[in-house]
């Protein structure tokens, strides 16, 4: 049996995945219910695979950050203190990141060995590249987007499915938290 790999990503309404300009992280949306909910997504046993832009970037804001800071949010640490893989043909051995390893080569091929390797799940949050080269191998058995209620037409950065295969999505879970934020989880299915 292959290990369920999610790719979980946050996303303004128009599909970004973050904003420019004066937007702060979570696009300033975040409430108790969002918070609660991710620590406890995160508790649960599983592999976190990063792409190496998307570990560059946490390991930066990371470092940047003081406490009260959104990326000091207790799930945030959670997921920082997961046992990781970093997928990446340029980073080397050890990385500032308690439990992490770097995988070198291709990430399908690395992503393929780790689904039938791992006991546990595997979760991507972000890692908009390497996940969109996933969904296009059919490694990807979830998309977990959290849609914030914004749209940043001319702030947006980071187009999430930029580029990505054409995909029929069933629902399998939605919630709604802190009144106005959508989580909706999807099986994707090569259209």
């Amino acid at each position: 049996m292959t290990a369920t790999y999610t790719f979980d990503v946050f996303s303004s309404l128009d599909g970004y995945g973050a904003g420019g300009g004066d937007w702060t992280g979570y696009w300033g949306k975040q409430g108790p219910e969002l918070l609660a909910h991710r620590l406890a997504l995160y508790e649960e046993e599983q592999r976190l695979v990063l792409g190496a832009q998307t570990y560059r970037l946490f390991a930066q804001m990371v470092a940047a950050s003081s406490e009260g800071d959104d990326v000091r949010d207790p799930w945030v640490t959670r997921m920082r203190h997961l046992p990781t893989t970093v997928v990446s043909r340029t980073l080397a051995d050890p990385l500032d990141w308690p439990d992490a390893s770097v995988e070198h080569g291709d990430a399908v091929e690395v992503v393929a060995r780790l689904k039938e390797e791992s006991k546990v799940p595997l979760r991507s949050h972000g890692s908009l590249a390497l996940n969109r080269s996933l969904l296009a191998a059919g490694l990807v058995d979830r998309v977990q987007v959290t849609l914030f209620p914004v749209i940043t037409g001319r702030t947006g950065l980071d187009p999430v499915f930029e580029g990505a295969a054409d995909f029929d999505l069933e629902l399998l879970e939605q919630r709604t938290l802190d009144g106005n934020i959508q989580e909706l989880v999807y099986r994707p299915t090569l259209h």
